[in-house]
């Protein structure tokens, strides 16, 4: 069967003339909804708020060790700020990266539900057309996937599924009329597979009267049915139902016209716009229960390992086993034993610990566990065994190690051997950039250490430059007698530092490199590694160190070798930095730092003429497509001098040069570091990788920059895979769909598809030539064998590659899954009246909510559910007014 490929209309403004719009969603999905309905509450914000305050909740019930406890009324009449509930409870300063990276995950995972095309148009996935039965069915569902994923540490999957959750059950809440019912609780009975929905309406019941106004109060027939709204032709509305409403839906010109919908404020989407408060906030009181049912079934470990809530990283380590391996193995065994004693029990615990071991031809298995006695054990068991000649299967073990180390971690590779399987190069250099993860090579190149059959490249280590370059890592080459030393950069990494832009970013010829030190910076770290004869290192006040000055006015020099560290006094001056060096060839040269002050960014395509606007987000921006780029600054506690973030510059990597100068606008409530920038297709015309760098002042005019840990690139074609909702189970053969969408070229694109493990997997789409605004399908068949191994994760990767003189990066892919025995191990049995223990700190005076008033709603008070306990009712009051 052949791909069917058609044209696509054309593009204008911010105004994306997709497919996608025509389908409808319970409130709006994200940040740029705003646009159109200001006051509006979106998904966005009711997932945030609901994670923070079950955040906030877990610090309260677990006092942090040797810190003072938190107290509930420290919060009262604040905004929560992940920032700052980090502040209180690790203290001033710690970083919310990866917490706030996993908040963004679920959050993406939940507006993506708007507009994926195997989600959108499905009614149950909405609580739409009186599906109600199904649609809790697929809630469960999805919540029982995250639940399983979870034990199987298979933590970035279990979000997807949670925001898929989180979306279908705030759903309920706009496009039901249980609001209108006059209930002012939560479904008692949504979560729950062994409870029966009661009173729903039945197909021959009417439930609407006709309305032809935008506003539709009193619409419903004052029937005590539970019903939802139809949406568009699909499926047609019966005589006498309801429509979802709005603009945009096809349906509410029929009679009975109108709709019930309560997704915004603004009655041109939503004819029940007067119940939008209300239904937000059982919304908002249903997804805390949903995250204290995970919380109880994962515990407190599992739990915060879901959500990252921690400042520490992991530790991931891929390991050549060859027989010349013996110092490097010892190596990362002294420095995972020396990160496991000093670590444990405390905030920077590693949340958790990957190996994976290869030489040549294998590699593998991968070890992943929360438990470093575990880790410690398996690691202190590899001994370099055997010999032979290079190349090694390195880059198959560390595409292993990325596809289940989670976001925002470190992954280091010690070897003495270049890749075998550098094929494999743009497909683990695009993984590192979609999990976030920094790859570190500590190569000991020796030639006298392995048998040599054959004269090899001195362009041999290309693949683990480009790699590191693409993850924001770097390579470091080193002997024997200095690995352990060498291999210290293990500890400084995981101590979450930030990457200081150099000015040029390589090194000219006899010339000198500058970084800019603000006041916010401190604990720097300056690495040099190459052929290098001198140094010298100077500060905004012309006092200067040489590399000969081991102790010198401005910090500590070390040398390993070709590798030196420097660390500097605290605190550092501020202002602009020189390092001077003389060297042969380029010396590899990283500055360091600790900061609070640190940013997130990703990219969106703006979607305005839906009847649900927002952004559909993007790994990496496409060409021809008018992209919204966003930015979170994180580290904007109170104590803090102001800071006024102005712009970002996009940089040629590696040169260095600028490409673009964007003007940043504050989005949302000021304390939340949310901006925004419009991104003019003609600066994304580059086919080279750039770099992010956010620039501003601080309050007294000082400047401060930072730079993204990692480069972007602009891919040709924008892909979409999918396939089953739940589980593959041994012997089950999956249906994925693949949708190719173009808006430049034309392009060329050869389609590969590739799977891990190695299951039978086949296509019937391989190569195909697309116009502008033009889209393709094709199919993709994979093969569970029925020996499959339980809980392991399965990747399918699908990469565009275009053909030309000067190719553009490729497009990327890619759809997990978790194999499972059928029926699903994870059982959600109602646990009764309560399922956790909670600590009764209720005040009557707290329980009514700050979410309503300031939305120009009407407020609402909320009761502790039957079984979540009245401390998380509580948090409520913390709302979500900042928006």
């Amino acid at each position: 069967m052949a791909p069917l490929k058609v044209p696509r209309p054309c593009l204008g403004s911010l105004l994306l003339l997709l497919p996608w719009l025509h389908s409808a969603s319970g409130f709006f999905p994200n940040i740029w909804s705003l646009v159109a309905a200001p006051s509006s509450i979106t998904h966005q914000d009711l997932t945030e708020e609901a994670v923070l305050n079950v955040t906030l909740q877990l610090f309260l019930e677990r006092p942090p060790p040797g810190r003072n406890p938190l107290h509930l009324e420290d919060f009262q009449g604040r905004t929560l700020l992940a920032d700052d509930l980090f502040a209180a409870y690790f203290g001033f300063g710690t970083p919310t990266r990866r917490f706030r990276a996993a908040l963004g995950e679920v959050a993406r995972a939940n507006a993506a539900q708007d507009f994926l095309s195997v989600t959108r148009h499905d009614p149950e996935l909405h609580f739409d057309a009186e599906r109600l039965v199904g649609s809790r069915a697929r809630l469960v569902g999805n919540l029982r996937e995250a639940l399983s994923a979870a034990h199987a540490l298979e933590y970035s999957l279990a979000r997807q599924h949670l925001g898929a959750m989180l979306h279908a059950l705030q759903d309920f809440y706009s496009h039901s009329n249980w609001v209108e019912l006059g209930e002012q609780k939560p479904h008692p009975d949504l979560l729950w597979p062994g409870r029966k929905l009661k009173n729903l309406a039945q197909a021959g019941d009417p439930m609407c009267s006709d309305c032809e106004e935008l506003s539709c109060r009193g619409n419903l027939l004052g029937s005590i049915f539970l019903t939802s709204g139809y949406f568009g032709a699909e499926p047609p509305k019966p005589p006498g139902k309801c429509s979802h409403g709005g603009h945009f839906d096809q349906s509410s010109r029929d009679v009975p016209r109108g709709g019930i919908n309560k997704d915004s404020t603004s009655p041109a989407f939503s004819p029940h716009h007067d119940l939008h408060p209300q239904a937000a906030q059982l919304a908002l009181q249903a997804s805390i229960q949903a995250l204290n049912l995970l919380w109880g079934r994962l515990g407190d470990a599992g739990f915060s390992r879901l959500l990252q809530i921690s400042p520490a990283s992991g530790l991931s380590f891929v390991l050549d086993t060859t027989g010349s391996m013996g110092e490097e193995i010892n190596a990362a065994k002294i420095q995972a034993r020396r990160i496991i004693d000093q670590r444990r029990g405390g905030p920077m615990e590693p949340t958790h610990y990957i190996l994976v071991p290869f030489h040549d031809p294998g590699f593998g298995p991968v070890l992943k566990t929360s438990d470093p006695d575990t880790f410690w054990k398996h690691l202190n068991e590899i001994h370099a065994l055997g010999g032979g000649d290079e190349p090694e299967m390195c880059l198959s073990a560390l595409e292993l190690a990325l596809l289940h180390t989670p976001q925002f971690s470190d992954i280091f590779v010690f070897t003495d051997a270049s890749p075998k399987d550098a094929y494999l190069t743009n497909r683990v250099e695009a993984l590192s950039q979609k999990q976030h993860c920094k790859v570190t090579f500590l190569v000991t190149e020796d030639p006298s250490r392995r048998v040599r059959r054959e004269v090899l490249s001195p362009k041999r280590f290309v693949p683990y430059q480009t790699i590191a370059t693409a993850s924001g890592g770097e390579v470091i080459f080193t002997k024997d007698q200095y690995i352990q030393n060498v291999a210290s950069v293990v500890g400084e990494s995981m101590m979450d530092m930030v990457t200081l832009a150099l000015v040029p970013p390589v090194l000219p010829p006899m010339g000198s490199l500058m970084f800019h030190v603000d006041k916010m910076l401190h604990g720097i770290i300056i690495h040099l590694h190459g052929e290098i004869s001198t140094f010298r290192i100077s500060d905004p006040t012309g006092i200067s160190q040489a590399i000969y000055q081991e102790w010198g006015p401005l910090g500590h020099i070390q040398c390993f070798g070709q590798f030196w560290t420097v660390d500097l006094n605290d605190p550092p001056q501020v202002g602009a930095w020189v390092i001077e060096i003389t060297a042969q060839g380029i010396p590899g040269v990283r500055v360091k730092a600790k900061t609070s002050l640190d940013f997130l960014f990703s990219f969106g395509i703006p979607i305005e003429n839906g009847p649900h606007p927002g952004l559909y987000l993007l790994s990496q921006p496409v060409s021809g497509l008018y992209t919204l780029l966003l930015v979170e600054v994180m580290g904007l506690t109170a104590g803090i001098p102001n800071m006024n973030h102005s712009h970002v510059i996009l940089r040629g990597s590696p040169e260095g040069e600028e490409l673009g100068h964007v003007v940043l606008q504050p989005s949302g409530a000021p304390k939340r570091g949310l901006f925004t920038a419009l991104l003019d297709p003609k600066i994304l015309l580059t086919r080279r990788p750039f770099i992010l760098e956010l620039n501003g002042q601080d309050d007294r005019g000082s400047r401060f920059q930072r730079v993204a840990s990692q480069p972007c690139t602009v891919v040709p074609v924008l892909l979409e895979l999918s396939g089953p909702s739940g589980p593959l189970n041994p012997g089950h053969l999956a249906l994925l769909s693949l949708q190719i969408s173009s808006f430049s070229g034309p392009w060329d694109l050869i389609i590969t598809a590739s799977v891990s493990p190695s299951f039978p997997l086949t296509s019937n789409i391989s190569r195909v030539h697309m116009g502008q605004n033009e889209s393709a399908w094709g199919q993709l068949w994979l093969q569970v064998p029925d020996s499959a191994t339980l809980d392991s994760l399965v990747t399918v990767t699908v990469t565009a590659e275009a053909k030309s003189n000067d190719p553009p990066a490729p497009a990327h892919a890619l759809v997990q899954f978790l194999v499972q025995a059928f029926p699903p191990q994870e059982q959600l049995d109602d646990p009764g009246p309560s399922s956790r223990p909670s600590h009764n700190i209720a005040r009557p005076d707290l329980y009514t909510s700050s979410m309503g008033p300031p939305r120009g709603g009407a407020g609402g008070t909320m009761g502790a559910g039957p079984w979540w306990g009245p401390v998380r009712a509580l948090l409520l009051v913390f709302g979500i007014a900042a928006w």
